[in-house]
């Protein structure tokens, strides 16, 4: 049987003028201020390359998308099976017409460092970089396999 109370579904809600602007509000104090060290790392990651990591049976291969650099711009270091690459481009234009000045400065920097498996030949690694892509090679070392030997009990 069918209510006889009349509903009113297509009815607009009446909102106050600051009911969005509060709401907001407490969107961004509930939401935002516990995920803002979440989003602060996000951008303090914003300079770090992507780097792809693979292997074969021959070496291991580290690739870092680091465009706009030079070959000079990097510096390499292995230490204790820890490979550390960095880099800083710091940039000035300075530009003077009749009309006008410009001046512009741009520093990038970044660093990664990858441990390495105690089976690499460290003095063997190379590194080049084309297209904007860093490419480190890291050859594997023979490893000893041994034999199966049977051992006695005295």
């Amino acid at each position: 049987m069918k209510s006889m109370t009349r509903r009113e579904e297509n009815k607009p809600v009446q909102r106050s003028v600051f009911s969005n602007f509060f709401t907001d509000i407490d969107r961004m104090f509930d939401d935002d201020m516990f995920l803002m060290p979440m989003h602060m790392s996000r951008m303090g990651n914003a300079n770090m390359p992507a780097a792809n990591i693979s292997e074969t049976d021959k070496e291991y291969s580290i690739d870092l998308a680091v465009p706009g650099m030079k070959r000079d711009d990097f510096n390499i270091e292995i230490d204790e099976h820890m490979i550390s690459i960095s880099c800083e481009k710091e940039e000035n234009i300075k530009e003077d017409k009749d009309n006008y000045k410009r001046r512009e400065y741009n520093y990038s920097s970044f660093s990664r460092s990858f441990r390495l498996p105690e089976t690499v030949k460290a003095d063997s690694i190379k590194a080049q970089y084309e297209n904007g892509v860093l490419h480190i090679r890291v050859p594997k070392a023979e490893q000893t396999v041994q034999k199966k030997k049977r051992i006695n009990v005295e």
